[in-house]
């Protein structure tokens, strides 16, 4: 995966014909009509996604991006297909960051939704971006269980990732989760069985925190769009300190991870390019 270019001439043609900025979300993404997760995005069964170099991105970025797809947020990801997505992608890419691979992952909650992880492919084209995310189904469930399981993105990442950037760079990704909610606390085996279809061990949420972290920078965008979710917010901060990014505006997300990515790798790949003796490089 991620083979191809983001090219935003494309996008725009395309996203006009697809008419993104008139349809409604349930006519975007249609598996709301059908009430079930895509299976190309069930994660039973899935061994890795892979984030791998290739001569058109040479130093891939792996960028994992978990959306919570409960009810309080499920207008995220029509923000996303509408004006954010290529905001976000073009953006790191102008931000002199030119291989980023963008992992979509669909956040529910483990404890009462039928697909509370949904699962895409890492990739760098615009085309290949839009079908991953409008394939996503926007479940709105979600309980009153003070949580999401936002600790599923660290699993998945953790444990069914793979990336050149880590393997022959020693270099983390990023990994973003988007929401208002705590973190729910505990991923039994059970609830992994069931997800994924193996799984014998039972997890505290710290603990796949640092398993993440082994290969990613962790990162949680809490949207503080109502009480509870400012509440929620200061639980976050106590467990990823300056990684939790607050943000009141929702339509802020492509920005803050912009920001972040941008900060991040663009001294690494101007001294790869450097490095290589390339003087011309094509962004996009």
């Amino acid at each position: 995966m991620g083979g191809t270019r983001y090219d935003m001439d494309a996008r725009f043609d395309r996203a006009k014909k697809a008419g993104y900025a008139s349809k409604s979300a349930s006519e975007i993404f249609t598996q709301n009509a059908k009430r079930k997760a895509h299976e190309s995005m069930n994660p039973h069964g899935i061994s890795f996604r892979e984030s791998r170099d290739s001569a058109v991105h040479p130093n891939s970025v792996p960028i994992i991006l978990g959306l919570d797809v409960t009810g309080s947020m499920g207008h995220i990801p029509y923000d996303l297909i509408q004006e954010g997505l290529p905001k976000l992608m073009g953006g790191i890419i102008q931000g002199g960051v030119p291989d980023p691979a963008l992992l979509f992952l669909g956040i529910g909650d483990h404890e009462c939704d039928g697909y509370p992880l949904q699962v895409g492919q890492f990739e760098s084209g615009d085309e290949e971006l839009d079908m991953w995310l409008t394939r996503t189904y926007i479940e709105s469930g979600g309980g009153g269980n003070a949580g999401e399981s936002y600790l599923l993105a660290w699993y998945f990442a953790a444990f069914h990732t793979r990336t050149d950037a880590f393997e022959k760079r020693d270099q983390k990704g990023l990994l973003f989760t988007v929401g208002d909610e705590p973190c729910l606390k505990t991923l039994p085996a059970s609830a992994i069985r069931e997800i994924m279809g193996t799984g014998q061990q039972t997890f505290k949420h710290t603990e796949l925190l640092a398993e993440a972290q082994k290969k990613y920078e962790v990162f949680h965008i809490s949207v503080l769009h109502s009480g509870q979710a400012v509440n929620a917010d200061k639980g976050w901060k106590d467990l990823l300190g300056q990684n939790c990014l607050s943000i009141e505006d929702y339509r802020d997300v492509p920005k803050v991870i912009k920001e972040v990515v941008c900060s991040k790798f663009k001294d690494s790949f101007t001294k790869a390019t450097e490095n290589l003796g390339l003087d011309n490089i094509q962004m996009y």
